[in-house]
């Protein structure tokens, strides 16, 4: 994990996650990880041989993201997903949000967005203590400073917590595609902060979340 100073920000008013909520979520974060990995695990070489099969390039790709945040820095990773777009995705463009009917996007790989099963390489980011299960969704560095521009309090919103797989804005709203979609979901992301408060709180928002996210899954609701 690569520590960097990219990013000056202020937290002096930042609200502070409740400690056993933080230590409470991180042993579930690990056990449901195992979990999710043992039970997913038959699925990788089926998805592997399928994009394989689908379009030339690598099965996982790995991206730089920006994790949590802190007063004087915020940590950097990289992020695991299987590959849904063409290998040049960027090649002309540099970084750009995916959009509806993205052309880079390959048919395996709508598939795999619409279903979230790309995400499941990202149980390891959470063994490793990169992500959470439930979060904020980590950003690209690319995109970073002109968020924190364009949106206010967008840099707070992973003060202290970990970016997630999953999440409150992810599960009402989905993939971002503009600078809107992205301001319209600091809210959530802020109203989960809130929740982790307490671990009563939490464990009522974590088991929502869940839920919201196997309906996701089920119906193909991702983009």
């Amino acid at each position: 994990m690569i520590i960097t100073n990219i990013l000056k920000m202020r937290f002096d008013n930042a609200m502070e996650i409740d400690p056993v909520t933080a230590k409470t979520k991180r042993v579930f974060d690990i056990a449901l990880s195992l979990v999710g990995l043992g039970l997913t695990l038959p699925l990788f070489p089926i998805i592997a041989l399928a994009i394989k099969l689908d379009s030339p390039g690598p099965v996982l790709f790995s991206q730089m993201r920006i994790g949590r945040a802190m007063p004087d820095r915020s940590l950097i990773f990289n992020m695991l997903k299987f590959r849904t777009m063409r290998t040049d995705a960027e090649a002309m463009s540099g970084a750009t949000w995916a959009t509806k009917q993205d052309p880079r996007v390959t048919r395996i790989g709508r598939f795999l967005r619409k279903t979230r099963l790309d995400e499941l390489p990202q149980f390891i980011n959470v063994l490793k203590g990169d992500m959470s299960l439930i979060g904020p969704r980590p950003e690209r560095p690319g995109f970073y400073q002109k968020l924190e521009t364009a949106i206010p309090y967008f840099a707070e919103r992973t003060y202290g917590v970990l970016p997630g797989i999953t999440g409150l804005a992810q599960v009402n709203q989905g993939y971002d595609t503009c600078i809107d979609d992205v301001r319209s979901k600091v809210g959530f992301d802020h109203s989960y902060a809130l929740a982790l408060t307490s671990p009563l709180s939490w464990f009522k928002m974590d088991c929502y979340i869940m839920f919201k996210t196997i309906v996701v899954m089920v119906c193909g609701r991702g983009q």
